[in-house]
């Protein structure tokens, strides 16, 4: 005969509620623990990292930065605002220009 069947049923039920209730530890341990040791295992792993050629001077010494670019010009000497005034203008042109060719379709080309 088993131990457990000499026990009474509420001694039983008794064991099994503290057996799920440190395996219900033991899973919400593993749940915290888990990450955490993940984490540290990654940090303690570390990486090596190539060393990298410095191509610019340090940002302390603004003597050995080289001078800045000049700025770009356009090719012609028209300011922003008189480059936009002539496209707007061109854009205008060629509303006109489809106006009336749409005119001259319809009339039957006679204009």
């Amino acid at each position: 005969m088993s131990p457990l069947a000499a026990m009474p049923t509420w001694a039983a039920r008794v064991i099994a509620v503290q057996i799920i209730a440190v395996l219900t530890m033991i899973a919400i341990g593993l749940v915290i623990l888990l990450p955490f040791l993940g984490t540290v295992l990654w940090f303690a792993s570390g990486r090596e990292y190539p060393q990298r050629e410095v191509r610019r001077p340090p940002q302390f010494a603004p003597w050995a930065t080289e001078p800045a670019a000049p700025p770009v010009r356009t090719r012609d000497g028209r300011s922003t605002e008189q480059q936009l005034a002539d496209l707007e203008r061109e854009i205008a042109e060629e509303r006109l220009r489809a106006e009336l060719a749409r005119r001259r379709r319809e009339e039957g080309g006679t204009v």
